[in-house]
């Protein structure tokens, strides 16, 4: 079903196509003085050298909105204000209510969606820096999953590299058994940091890790069989995190670094048929157009090392190949922080370049701001260590604990515990989602797990509460209304913001600004917070009941979706 903003749109666009050569764009948007505002006369005005306020009287004219709008006014020097007829408004909330997707069409045009993101590094624990990267991920998952499209999780694990010389070689030092004892129980930390300080402070050590890196780059049996034991227990310790932050990353969507081990080859000797591979300072090299340092000389992606290894660029375009060529995704978003803003743009330029990339796949660098403390810096424990993002989870649920039994001691301790677990986890999602992703945020418990405010525990709430209504008066959802009355003004304010849903959805869809959602969500809890004080529900009779029941339940039904959407559950009670 089209939203109301489409079909006014639709029905605009069409009389501006017929009073104006070449048609113009509306311009349609929310408005104060009206329901809506159209300003494009003022454009199309300028191009065609009319008088704005005329040309905006033959658009009206020609608009065919009667039954879409009460009153169509021409405003100031030529803006379309439109207020939206109640029966309108009814008849769009009666489908919307009717409509097991509220109102959301599935997309069109199915497509294969590859979404990258979370990728911690084996034998490193999760920190809050992976926090916004799962998160985020995580809700592009489940907007596009909802939207219908073929959505391929893609976890690319730092799994491979150096390092892993100096880590196997302390596993073997200590012991397999030793070291898969250590690992399940989660210290991956204390397992790095030991082996990092030996082959710091042991030169006996530090050649051994290098001729195990040499092992395993070459295929040593034994060597990637310890390696893959090293992996193993960091994927076991992973997924046991996702489990606890409730996002939907699974065994089978971990895709690491190693995945494309056998594909570095073959895309340097492309590379080097087409023509881009250059040499530099004894590197292989590729330098897309119009990247340069400061002083002016081109900048390179390293591709092959002077010693014949590869650098993590190489990797990169072995993985969009890959994905563009044997996935045919059609759109790929990479998850991941803004500093690597530069690197992304130059693997989507070289992969153009190499014609692996086509104006038939999107690539699109989802990138983020930090999480920052208090105090304004990257936010760290108190003893200014980085903060695991299990033991954020953790403190999130144990103060989240706190706040639900202050706001409603009746709960059992089990229901506490659900609630609770339910609140902190997604008092940690909102408090980063609610935020635009491309800027830092601060990470402040007191606000998050505030129930005012746009945070998760006040829409969480605010689902429960008209939970609770139906609970109270011992009384079912209305179905079947073909249309829901709406006289009061508040009923209107709230009806305009569930009908805005739909389109909510494709903008963030299409953006991946889950900002815009959550936003949203806080305008029509907020929406129905005054509809509930000002609208008694169950104190009133007759239609009038049924069609408040009617929008209690559609706004309560759109709260639920709309947050798990963001990956945050709403509870029926709190």
């Amino acid at each position: 079903m089209g939203t109301l903003e489409e079909l006014l749109n639709d029905r605009l666009t069409a009389a501006f196509a017929a009073v104006v050569d070449g048609g113009a764009d509306p311009v349609l948007r929310r408005s104060q003085h009206a329901d809506f505002q159209a300003d494009g006369v003022l454009a199309a005005a300028r191009r065609a050298k009319r008088h704005p306020r005329e040309l905006a009287a033959l658009v009206v004219e020609a608009a065919r909105l009667d039954d879409l709008c009460a009153t169509v006014e021409i405003s100031g020097p030529g803006f379309i204000n439109l207020t939206v007829s109640a029966d309108a408004l009814g008849r769009l909330l009666g489908e919307m209510a009717g409509h097991d997707r509220l109102g959301v069409d599935a997309a069109a045009v199915r497509e294969t969606v590859v979404v990258d993101y979370s990728a911690p590094n084996v034998a490193k624990e999760m920190h809050v820096g992976h926090l916004r990267s799962t998160v985020i991920g995580d809700a592009a998952v489940r907007t596009l999953e909802w939207q219908g499209h073929h959505v391929i999780k893609a976890n690319h694990l730092g799994d491979w590299g150096t390092p892993f010389g100096m880590l196997i070689e302390h596993l073997l030092d200590i012991g397999e058994a030793n070291a898969a004892e250590e690992l399940s129980v989660g210290d991956l930390n204390g397992f790095y940091r030991t082996a990092r300080a030996k082959f710091d402070a042991d030169d006996e050590f530090k050649e051994r890790s290098r001729q195990r890196v040499v092992a395993l780059q070459g295929g040593n049996p034994q060597t990637l069989r310890l390696w893959r034991m090293l992996v193993d227990e960091s994927e076991r310790y992973f997924l046991a995190v996702y489990d606890r932050l409730g996002v939907r990353l699974t065994d089978k969507d971990f895709c690491g670094e190693s995945f494309y081990n056998d594909m570095l080859h073959p895309v340097v000797a492309s590379l080097d048929e087409l023509g881009l591979l250059k040499t530099s300072d004894g590197a292989r090299v590729v330098f897309p157009d119009g990247f340069v340092n400061r002083d002016g000389e081109p900048l390179p992606i390293i591709v092959q090392k002077r010693d014949g290894g590869f650098g993590y660029g190489t990797t990169d375009l072995a993985a969009i190949r890959y994905r563009t060529q044997e996935l045919k995704a059609d759109r790929i978003a990479y998850v991941v922080g803004l500093p690597q803003k530069q690197h992304f743009e130059m693997i989507f330029s070289a992969a153009r370049a190499a014609g692996w990339l086509t104006p038939a796949t999107r690539a699109d660098h989802v990138a983020f701001g930090s999480v920052l403390g208090t105090d304004g810096k990257i936010l760290r424990s108190r003893a200014g260590d980085t903060i695991k993002l299990a033991d954020l989870v953790d403190e999130a649920i144990a103060r989240a604990a706190a706040a639900v039994a202050e706001k409603n001691p009746a709960l059992s301790e089990a229901e506490r515990d659900e609630v609770a677990r339910l609140v902190g986890i997604g008092a940690i999602k909102l408090a980063d989602l609610s935020n635009d992703r491309v800027k830092d945020y601060v990470f402040d418990w007191q606000r998050m797990l505030s129930f005012d405010g746009n945070t998760a525990p006040y829409l969480q709430y605010a689902h429960a509460r008209i939970r609770s209504i139906f609970r109270r008066g011992e009384v079912s959802p209305p179905a079947g209304l073909e249309s829901i009355a709406v006289p009061e003004a508040a009923e209107r304010a709230l009806a305009l913001e569930l009908l805005a849903f739909a389109g909510t959805v494709s903008v963030v869809a299409e953006t991946l600004e889950f900002h815009r959602l959550a936003h949203y969500l806080f305008g029509l809890a907020s929406a129905f917070t005054t509809f509930y004080e000002q609208c008694p529900v169950l104190r009133s009779e007759g239609e009038v009941r049924e069609n408040r029941l009617a929008l209690c339940d559609l706004t309560a039904r759109v709260l639920h979706q709309g947050l798990d959407l963001l990956g945050i559950t709403a509870p029926a009670q709190m």
